[in-house]
């Protein structure tokens, strides 16, 4: 995407009026939107590379005159989120509709959630692209957003475009920050390539990953890094063969893993195995990047066979994916 500047400001609540001074959208609509999970860095391509996955939350949002929001969430969960405008959907989507210089006089929310909470698979980034485009979607058509302000402001609500943007793009992004502008670009992904993820019982903060990390790395982790991304691209794109040795990381992967040991144990015991695989973002779940379905069932087969050998409360979840080359879908609901 062409650079932009930052995404800005309505005059009314930069000349220092508030949001409840803002007009408000028209009530009675009622929009759905379906956010695909995300895996970001895929091993060497720290905060720059996520790929998307075929499993969806699906959040549908209707305006009324209510003067509150409600939250009513379904599935991964749902029992310890907020129902009410603290809830991270319904705070992204009231912010960008500030954003966009409007405000709901009452939005009800109904959320289906199926990416797993914790896991690093972008639950998160789906949060925040479903209540950006929701609000997108309830703006006047001359207000909306273009597609790079949305890109710009989901990002800058996460605080990093890694995962948002696949969300957003579908398929592979590549993710970079210009100034105070983040930027992407899509990489369509090569067919043969199946995602195989296992998902642990517990769960870990992003926060809590990001703090393991070092304030420097050596210049040889950093070049040894960008090569292997580079080749990444290559191999997601064009040569899965490559996909071994392009998924090495040398820059978070070991300092992380104190964090998640039984991942950590079963990242290193696939790979052994001479698999493809990385923890997905922040982690603890753990993608291999599987290659045609006999590929998909051997690296599926080699989950079984580790995880009975792994120390680790709770059990496993094993996830045979797609590549969701499309990206996040808003639309009106029917009926």
């Amino acid at each position: 995407m062409a650079g932009l500047p930052a995404v800005p400001v309505p005059a009314s609540v930069e000349a220092g009026g508030g949001v409840a001074d803002l007009p408000s959208v028209e009530s009675g609509q009622d929009v759905v939107v379906r956010v695909p999970a995300t895996s970001a860095n895929l091993g060497p391509g720290f905060d720059t590379l996520g790929l998307a996955l075929a499993l969806h939350d699906t959040v549908r949002v209707r305006t009324t005159t209510s003067g509150t929001t409600t939250v009513r969430a379904t599935g991964e969960g749902a029992a310890a989120l907020p129902t009410d405008e603290t809830h991270l959907v319904a705070r992204s989507l009231i912010s960008t509709l500030s954003r966009g210089g409007f405000r709901a006089s009452g939005l009800e929310l109904d959320t289906t959630n199926v990416i797993p909470h914790g896991r690093g698979l972008g639950s998160s980034a789906a949060a925040i692209v479903a209540g950006v485009l929701a609000a997108n979607a309830l703006l006047p058509v001359d207000r909306r957003l273009d597609a790079a302000h949305l890109l710009q402001w989901a990002a800058s609500i996460e605080g990093h475009p890694d995962n948002v943007a696949p969300a957003l793009l579908g398929a592979l992004a590549i993710s970079w920050e210009s100034g105070y502008a983040f930027h992407s670009t899509r990489v369509e992904v090569h067919p043969d390539i199946i995602p195989v993820v296992a998902i642990p019982e517990l769960a870990l903060s992003t926060d809590s990953a990001r703090a393991l990390l070092p304030p420097s790395v050596s210049h040889r982790s950093a070049a040894a890094n960008a090569g292997r991304a580079a080749l990444l691209v290559h191999a997601l794109g064009a040569d899965p063969s490559l996909l071994f040795p392009a998924t090495q990381d040398s820059l978070h992967q070991d300092f992380r893993a104190q964090a998640m040991l039984p991942s950590a144990t079963l990242m290193r015991g696939l790979r052994s195995a001479g698999f493809a695989s990385t923890i997905s973002g922040a982690g603890p779940s753990v993608m291999t990047l599987a290659v045609g379905e006999a590929g998909a069932a051997a690296a599926e087969e080699a989950v079984r066979q580790l995880v009975g050998q792994v120390d680790t409360p709770g059990s496993w979840r094993i996830l045979r994916l797609a590549i969701e080359h499309v990206g996040a879908k808003v639309g009106v609901h029917q009926g």
